[in-house]
């Protein structure tokens, strides 16, 4: 089956080495874009001030045979020996289906239900819209609609990946991640 495969990978850098990781990854992402059917890469950052060290990595593939390939490629293979001395463990790869690149796995290694996952990308799509349509519309509003809206999108989807949905996954992971009773 040939459609566009987005993979979420995490990996915990030994405290010190964060910078020669992030060089180590923009090198590997030049490099790997010469690779057949890698569409995307991108570095996630932990936030600023934390104490957490796990980047996230999202690749795009444009089918499940390229990803494939990219995995047992020498490629690959050079890239695991290069920053296995910047890494505490072992890397974890999952495919991304939808909403699921918004949020961490639960403790039980699953994601919350997608109802849930909905409902609270919805509480932070709702204001991000309205502040920033609001806040843009004196600068945009002669502008040609769609590229009014265009600006609009790029500033809250920005704002939902770097502050507002980390900011509210980690409010709401109790209700998030909580386990359904049986009745």
């Amino acid at each position: 089956m040939n459609h566009l495969l987005h993979i979420a990978i995490t990996r915990k850098v030994r405290p010190g080495c964060e910078p020669a990781f992030e060089e180590a990854i923009r090198r590997f992402f030049v490099s790997s874009f010469s690779h057949a059917g890698t569409l995307g890469a991108y570095l996630l950052r932990p936030l600023p001030g934390s104490s957490d060290r796990t980047y996230g990595i999202l690749r795009s593939f444009a089918n499940e045979s390229d990803r494939d390939a990219f995995y047992v490629s020498d490629e690959f293979d050079q890239w695991q020996r290069t920053v296995a001395p910047l890494v505490e463990a072992e890397y974890s790869r999952r495919p991304l289906h939808g909403l699921e690149a918004f949020f961490r796995e639960g403790p039980q290694g699953s994601h919350p239900p997608r109802w849930k996952m909905a409902l609270l990308t919805l509480a932070g799509v709702y204001p991000c819209v309205y502040i920033f349509s609001r806040t843009l519309h004196p600068i945009t509003n002669t502008w040609p609609p769609a590229m009014a809206i265009f600006i609009t999108s790029v500033m809250v989807v920005s704002a939902l990946a770097w502050v507002v949905m980390p900011l509210l996954t980690r409010i709401f992971s109790f209700w998030l991640y909580e386990r359904l009773t049986s009745r």
